[in-house]
């Protein structure tokens, strides 16, 4: 075997505070804080001159970990399209299972997200929805019915 685990996923932001807000919101914890940089940070980016803010969220169950950077150094570039649609190729989406949709969906409104489509059922099994976090990635959400 050669995975371990799943350590964490990252997302690059523009707004550090704004993301941890989000992820916050949702209901993780900050796990720590800091800043990186240095030629082994340019060599892994394959970048120069690399100066970044990083904050590790956890989720509740303490398994789940998120890591949200910040770059000072090089300015961030941006994409085209800069909010992706759902159906566009690389990662889709980090998806939270969540006590309750329509709790989690208010608590992340109040904040200025916002859904990509509506919250739907798949069966009897799940309550589900998309919405836009921090940096235009899509946060699926999931409620379980059984």
């Amino acid at each position: 075997m050669t995975i371990k685990r799943l350590d964490h996923i990252s997302v690059v932001v523009y707004d550090l505070e704004g993301a941890i807000a989000f992820f916050t919101a949702l209901g993780m914890t900050v796990e720590g804080k800091g800043s990186v940089e240095g030629p082994w940070v340019d060599r892994i980016n394959a970048l120069e001159g690399v100066q970044a803010d990083i904050v590790m969220m956890r989720t509740p169950d303490g398994h789940g970990r998120l890591e949200v950077t910040k770059f000072r150094n090089p300015e961030l570039i941006e994409l085209s399209p800069a909010i992706a649609p759902p159906n566009a190729p690389g990662l889709r989406s980090v998806m939270f299972t969540v006590e309750s949709v329509d709790d989690t969906v208010a608590r992340l409104r109040a904040i200025g997200a916002e859904l990509v489509g509506e919250v739907a059922q798949y069966e009897d099994k799940y309550r589900l929805c998309y919405m836009r976090g921090p940096a235009g990635i899509i946060v699926s959400l999931a409620e379980e019915l059984f």
